[in-house]
């Protein structure tokens, strides 16, 4: 029987500076106050003093998904333009040098920063992670095997992160390729079921690889911390309702793979390596790429991998099915990243020299920032 499944949703920012488009440094503390007061206890820190991120309640519906970080921004970009702040939704910014950014010194960041040295420097990117509940007694490592093939359909939806320090990079999502540079950050080991996943974690422990409490930060993940999957794949999305789509797509998909309780079945060897080679060309050429279908693994666009979604797992709900719809009209009109490259070309043949090129993405990128279809 379907069962609905409730979800939460976190999205990381960037903090920049209105007057100059760049990412603040040192965040006054006059503008880290604004921010905890407008957010409460759904404010959280982040690795750098320049970013943070809202870690929603519970949902039972996208209703609630919107109005709440509907709100949440609004108040955010209110309250920090008084402080001539501006709130910076996707997930790379286009000039800023990571490397000048004031790394939070709170315990468990500064041993990432220990650890992982110049990859955490580097690393000033902002996803967009979403949490589904699952049934009880459902295996969540199998669960995570049914969906997986799915996300980087997901990341195609989601991406916004072209530039990078001043640069194209020819990626739609430069974040993930970043990302790919940390242990335990790409797709999950195909782990067949619950037992496996303790075996693996129990024996990157033993080796010190791993600490007792330690996360793996996987692009689609067990919850350490509660009983949930948690899609990491995705870029985090200027427009809320870009967001919204993709999580009411992951939380159909979990609910369509999590109808019954299936017995374990072994790990399909084929799809994983399918799934990979869909997630490095969803990072490179998002929604312009041809991918290895579901369907006799022949190629297909992106719209055909959604339709594909749409027929392998019909909508059972009203978020689902406007879920669908638009996500078909995110691939037809472009994502953020698509919007991104535009806006350069556009500026450049204008005659604005790169600098101010960069500048007009910026802007362009937080003016989409409260907006909603």
């Amino acid at each position: 029987m379907y069962r609905p499944c409730t979800f939460g949703i976190e999205e990381e920012y960037l903090l920049v500076d209105l007057s100059s488009g760049r990412v603040l440094a040192s965040p006054t503390a006059t503008v880290v106050r604004r921010c905890r007061e407008v957010l409460g206890e759904y404010f959280a820190d982040e690795m750098f003093h320049s970013q943070i991120e809202v870690a929603s309640p519970v949902f039972a519906n996208v209703h609630e998904a919107r109005s709440f970080l509907g709100e949440s921004r609004q108040r955010l970009i209110a309250a920090l333009a008084e402080e001539g702040v501006g709130l910076y939704c996707a997930a790379s910014h286009p000039s800023a040098d990571a490397l000048r950014q004031q790394p939070r010194r709170l315990t468990h960041y500064r041993q990432i920063f220990d650890d992982y040295q110049h990859v955490a420097r580097s690393s000033l990117l902002s996803g967009l992670h979403v949490h589904v509940g699952v049934p009880p007694g459902c295996d969540r490592m199998q669960l995570i095997n049914r969906v997986l093939y799915w996300a980087p359909l997901l990341l195609v939806l989601s991406t916004s992160s072209p530039l990078w320090v001043g640069h194209d990079t020819g990626y739609m999502s430069y974040r993930r390729v970043i990302c790919a540079q940390w242990p335990y950050m790409g797709l999950p080991e195909a782990l067949s079921d619950w037992s496996a996943y303790e075996r693996y974690r129990a024996l990157l422990q033993r080796s010190g690889a791993l600490a007792k409490d330690g996360a793996l930060w996987w692009a689609l993940r067990p919850s350490h911390r509660f009983a949930t999957v948690e899609l990491r794949i995705c870029d985090g999305c200027p427009r809320l309702e870009d967001a919204l789509c993709i999580a009411a797509l992951f939380r159909h998909l979990v609910e369509c793979c999590a109808v019954a309780h299936y017995a374990a079945t072994p790990v399909n060897r084929e799809l994983h390596w399918i799934t990979q080679e869909n997630y490095w060309r969803a990072m490179r050429y998002g929604r312009h790429g041809q991918f290895i279908g579901v369907y006799e693994q022949a190629q297909v666009t992106a719209q055909g991998w959604l339709a594909q979604l749409g027929t392998q797992h019909p909508p059972q709900t009203a978020d689902a099915e406007r879920a669908l719809m638009l996500a078909q009209r995110i691939l037809q009109d472009g994502t953020s990243a698509d919007r991104q490259l535009l806006c350069l070309r556009e500026a450049r043949a204008a005659g604005l020299d790169v600098r101010q090129g960069l500048r007009a993405v910026v802007d362009q990128v937080l003016g989409e920032r409260a907006g909603t279809v």
